[in-house]
């Protein structure tokens, strides 16, 4: 059984269907990247997933369970979390406060979360050099390290990152993209939307293609990156 199930999934913005009938799984352990154009529909699917948007019709299915109607911060107590496109971080607390925010699921177990807390600092550095800096004043780059590390302060099963690369500067984007195999190497299965599709396929085992709101093409990294139809659209090849 997969870890997660998309079945069938048709997600609406008022009358405007932006998902139709897409299906895919993820595997536990997997990395599995979403990738397609603006307004494609992969933003929507993670919204989806995470209880924020709710689908016309089809499932999503968690560990075997359906949670289509189970309210979006219960789906994070789950076990998925996300870092939204864009960082979505709290401008206007503390680093640390950041982090707090994302530890919410766990209860108020000081030592569970000040654990979680040493597991961030130690994927991002920086952030603990930070600890006590108003978020909005940080970089563009450590706003997302600090997206990523609220994400994990749940401990999730599932991280779900949304466009970790935008904006952000070539060296930096390497630095997060070897993060993002640390942490699936540390057990969390990803679900990664991403526009550098040649970055996005490098790390992952398998991924989908989308266009319009449907999966016109799937497979495994390997066989994406040699397909001719992504290499032209997505790779920048001729």
């Amino acid at each position: 059984m997969a870890l997660l199930e998309i079945e069938n999934l048709n997600t609406y913005y008022g009358h405007v269907q932006a998902l139709k009938g897409i299906s895919l799984t993820v595997d536990e352990g997997e990395i599995v990247t979403l990738i397609g154009a603006n307004g494609a529909g992969k933003s929507t699917t993670l919204r989806t997933i995470s209880g924020l948007l709710r689908p016309r019709e089809g499932r999503v299915v968690f560990q075997g369970q359906e949670l289509n109607a189970v309210p979006a911060h219960e789906i994070v107590y789950r076990g998925i979390s996300q870092a939204p496109e864009g960082r979505a971080v709290f401008a206007t607390l503390t680093t640390n406060e950041n982090l707090n925010m994302g530890a919410y699921s766990l209860g108020g177990d000081k030592e569970v979360i000040e654990e979680n807390r040493r597991r961030v600092f130690k994927l991002f550095p920086r952030l603990e050099e930070r600890r006590n800096q108003i978020a909005g004043t940080l970089s563009g780059g450590e706003q997302q390290m600090l997206a990523i590390g609220r994400a994990l302060m749940a401990r999730p099963k599932i991280l779900m990152l949304d466009e970790p690369s935008l904006g952000l500067a070539p060296m930096l984007v390497k630095a997060i993209f070897q993060t993002i195999r640390e942490i699936n190497e540390q057990g969390v299965t990803i679900l990664l939307v991403e526009q550098n599709a040649r970055a996005a396929l490098k790390l992952a085992d398998k991924g989908y293609v989308l266009e319009t709101g449907n999966i016109v093409l799937e497979g495994t990294a390997e066989e994406l990156m040699g397909d001719e139809r992504v290499r032209k659209a997505y790779l920048g090849e001729q």
